[in-house]
Formats: structure tokens, C-alpha cells, sequence
């Protein structure tokens, strides 16, 4: 039928370094405590397996990391000293985590994939500033699809001009997803424990699934998104990812900076029956694990939900295209060093440096954008009111109101990249796209392997119910099991 997990050994393309490089986040805290690990030889050995596995010349050739931190080495040092000396920061002591290159941090370029942002002075963003007191050590940016894949509607997933294309650790000719695409291959090929991503819808979700590896994307607020280039204030949200739920909810609580309930509730699932992927193996494994679930005991509910049509995706790109026109302007008038200045500033930007901006597709969001006249222009209004009103009264809230989560196949598996036609998913429920707009939380955890390639089960909840979301995905991945590692497959047909 469908493969569905399998242990975790698998051929490692720099065996050196693999125990390492899949040491999940409390292996590390533990390791770190008794004095097996060292913060400085955690840096050292993914730095050196990122060299091996990341860089363009290597067979290889992920893509994933867009820079290193330069004083990465030297806060690991500073962290060992302390943790020598008694002093912890807190519950990310000498964790490295990398994070997503639309995100502010010192020394690193948050160019968002544009050349038009390089060389711009980077602050820490707030979330930034959590990781670091928390103990964290920021130690590489990754790649994304470039302005968080809205640019065009024949965008490439994982592709931008400054980082070049993202390949997926399972399969180096598929997509790794977007807009995310170089935290969860990141996390996938084992260069770090942790990764933030950002998500305005999907964003976070498919480069999980398509990884095989956890995301979450908080309720919109719940993670500051000061200093993160942005797409939508109602809809942008930076979020964890990992390879498991319990790396993935430490980090959220240093995220958010809010702890888990002491007492949990028993769940009641919903099965969003109609929300399938269209892909059979997928599909199929997915109904898997809910006669699985309703085998462990657990309250599960069939419930068919409200689907967008035409009016509804409309709605929601013409917010976008609103929202952008005036929060794009204003991050960049508010970014230090001298370029661009607004949105219109970076079409300008883009048509004068076409040979590299635009070589495989153009900026047609954008224009658009400048043209909707952003929040003050007649179409936003109605187009957020009629949004709200299907995400939530006639989406969520129905589909929750006797319930905590909502389950959903999230992706079928990894398309292949192409550059010359545009990237964007064809097999792909429609889950994402209600918790978007409402800002409400979502998930993916992995679901299993289908035809050599994960794909992974979204877990919907209400808004400020992370923790419910994340006990639920706790819960299903102690049903589903470990997925492999990544089997790095050369391009193949089919």
C-alpha cells in the first residue's frame, strides 16, 4: 500500500558527523549538562557538515544556509563558560538553531532572497533577542523563496536571487517547499536542531511536510514579528521547526515566551474528511492513522468542512497585495543603511537589475500591489470582511465547535523544481488556508514516506491553543513513529 515509517538508520552522505547532526534538542541539553558535549564542538561539527553536505560545489549542493553568523564560534566558547561556571540563560543553553533569512539578527543579511537588501545593516528582531536569552546560539540564516514566495504567481518554491534554489534532502531534484524552504531542509539533512520559519500561509506547514520534519505556525502576534520582512500584518507569523514535537514546543515557549499548561485536557479530534491532497498514497495514509487513533481509544469525528472557491482565494490575495503595498514600505523606510525604500522603490530595483532579479520569472504581485492602492484602496476593505467571515464563521468555528483539533493530509509528496514553468504545489489539501487568514494555529508532523518521499498531517486549533495543537501532534507522532533519515536521491524520473 504505503511505506510508512521505517527506523531511522540511513546511508549518510558525511557519516562523521550524522550522530551529531540528528541529536535531537534534549539529547543535546543532556549532553551538554554531563559533559559528553561541548556548545563549541556542536558549531564546529555542523558547520562541517554543512560545508560538506550545503555548499554548491558539493554532489550534494543543498542550498540551505544563506550565511553564518561570524561570532557563532565565539558565543558557543561563551556559553560553555558559563555553563562551566553555573550560569544558564535558560532552556536553550548552547543550542544552535538557524533562522529563516527574512528575520533581523546581527551580522547576518535578512536579505528576504533580494540583492536589493544586501548590504543593510540587520538588528536583532525581538524573537532574535528571545533565542539569545535564552542561551541560544544563532548560528547560520537559511534560504527561502525570495520575498516569502510573493513575488509572482510563477515563482519557483525555495528559489531566490541571492541563495539560488533549495533542494529537498530526500530527493535533490524535488522542491523542499516555501516559503521556508532552507529551515526545514536545514533540519531534514541534520545542519541543525532547530530552525524559524515564517508563514503566511503554508509557509511553514509545507516545507515540514515536504521535509519530513514538525513546524508550527503560532497564532498570528503570539511570536513578535518586529524586524521580519514582511508580507501581511493580519496573516505573517514566525514559527518553530524541528524534527520533533518536543524540540519544536522548547522552542516555542522560548518564542512566545509562554510556558505549557500544567494539566492537559483530553482531546476530541475532527477529521476534516473532505480536505485531501488528491494524491492516493497520501490520502490513503492519512486514513491510516485515523482508524489508528480511533484504535488508541481517542475521540475522533468526521466532519466535512467549508472548501474556498474562486471568491475566497481572491479575497485573500487581494488582502496580501493590500497589506504589502504598505507594510513592505514601511519596514524598509525603517531598515538601517542606505537602498531601497518602499515597495515601488524595489520594482524599480528589480526592473534595473533583471539579469539577476529576474531571470526565471517576473514581479507581477508586486505590481499589483502598487496598484490596489494598499489598505486605503477600495477593494481591501470588503476583501478582509468576506475573508474573516469564511475563515472564520464559516470555516473554523463550525468546524471546531465541539472540539480542540482539526486533522487534515497536509501535502502529498515533494514536486520536482522547475525553474522554467514555476514551482508551486499541485497535490495539497486546502488546510492552510483558513488558519492564514484568521491567524489561528497550525501544524504539520510527519505522516510517513510515500514512493521514497515524506509527507506530513496538519493539525488545526484555535486561536491561543498552541499548546493544545502541539499535545496533539505529540500525540500522533507516538502513534506514527520515527520516519528515516533522508535518503539523498540523485534526480530520477517520475
Amino acid at each position: 500500500m504505503t511505506e510508512a515509517v521505517s527506523d531511522t538508520s540511513s546511508r549518510d552522505p558525511h557519516d562523521a558527523s550524522a550522530t551529531i547532526g540528528y541529536l535531537s534538542v534534549n539529547e543535546m541539553v543532556q549532553g551538554l549538562a554531563r559533559g559528553d558535549l561541548t556548545s563549541h564542538g556542536l558549531v564546529e561539527t555542523l558547520t562541517a557538515r554543512a560545508a560538506a553536505l550545503d555548499d554548491v560545489a558539493s554532489p550534494t549542493a543543498l542550498n540551505a544556509i544563506a550565511a553564518y553568523a561570524p561570532d557563532a564560534l565565539a558565543v558557543a566558547r561563551e556559553r560553555d563558560d558559563e555553563r562551566r561556571a553555573g550560569r544558564l540563560r535558560g532552556t536553550l543553553h548552547g543550542v544552535p538553531v538557524v533562522i529563516k533569512d527574512n528575520i533581523e539578527a546581527r551580522g547576518l543579511p535578512a536579505a528576504a532572497g533580494s540583492t536589493a537588501l544586501l548590504g543593510r545593516r540587520a538588528r536583532d528582531a525581538e524573537l532574535v533577542t528571545r533565542l539569545r536569552d535564552a542561551g541560544a546560539i544563532v548560528l547560520a540564516s537559511t534560504n527561502l523563496s525570495q520575498w516569502a514566495n510573493f513575488r509572482s504567481e510563477r515563482s519557483t518554491s525555495g528559489y531566490s536571487a541571492t541563495g539560488g534554489l533549495v533542494a529537498n534532502p530526500w530527493a535533490l531534484d524535488r522542491s523542499a517547499g516555501g516559503s521556508s524552504s532552507g529551515s526545514g531542509a536545514a533540519l531534514a539533512a541534520g545542519l541543525a536542531p532547530l530552525a524559524v520559519g515564517t508563514e503566511t500561509d503554508g509557509s511553514i506547514v509545507c516545507p515540514a511536510s515536504l521535509n519530513g520534519v514538525v513546524g508550527l505556525k503560532p497564532t498570528v502576534g503570539v511570536v513578535p514579528a518586529t524586524r521580519v520582512v514582511p508580507i501581511s500584518a493580519s496573516q505573517d507569523s514566525p514559527g518553530p521547526m524541528g524534527r520533533r514535537v518536543d524540540d519544536v514546543a522548547r522552542l516555542f515557549a522560548v518564542l512566545s515566551a509562554r510556558e505549557a499548561p500544567s494539566v492537559a485536557e483530553p482531546l476530541t479530534y475532527v477529521v476534516a474528511a473532505n480536505w485531501r491532497t488528491e494524491h492516493p498514497a497520501t490520502d490513503a495514509l492519512f486514513d491510516d492513522l485515523v482508524s489508528a487513533l480511533r484504535a488508541s481509544g481517542a475521540s475522533v469525528r468526521d466532519r466535512d468542512l467549508a472548501v474556498p472557491g474562486e471568491q475566497e482565494e481572491n479575497d485573500e490575495l487581494t488582502v496580501l497585495r493590500c497589506e504589502i503595498a504598505d507594510d513592505l514600505t514601511a519596514y524598509l523606510r525603517d531598515r538601517p543603511g542606505e537602498g531601497v525604500s518602499s515597495l515601488a522603490e524595489v520594482v524599480d530595483y528589480e526592473d534595473r537589475e533583471a539579469a539577476r532579479e529576474q531571470v526565471y520569472f517576473g514581479h507581477d504581485h508586486f505590481l499589483a500591489a502598487l496598484a490596489s492602492g494598499g489598505r486605503a484602496g477600495d477593494a481591501y476593505a470588503p476583501a478582509r470582511r468576506r475573508s474573516l467571515t469564511w475563515a472564520v464563521a464559516t470555516c473554523l468555528e463550525p468546524a471546531l465547535e465541539d472540539a480542540r483539533v482539526v486533522l487534515a493530509p497536509a501535502y502529498g509528496p515533494a514536486w520536482k523544481s522547475d525553474l522554467i514553468v514555476g514551482g508551486h504545489p499541485g497535490l495539497a489539501s486546502v488546510a492552510t488556508m483558513a488558519p492564514a487568514i484568521a491567524g489561528w494555529p497550525i501544524a504539520s508532523v510527519p505522516l510517513g514516506v510515500v514512493h521514497g518521499l515524506p509527507v506530513g498531517v496538519a493539525v488545526l486549533g484555535r486561536a491561543h491553543d498552541e499548546w493544545t495543537v502541539l499535545a496533539a501532534a505529540r500525540a500522533l507522532e507516538e502513534l506514527i513513529g520515527p520516519l528515516a533519515r533522508p535518503a539523498w536521491r540523485a534526480p530520477q524520473r517520475g
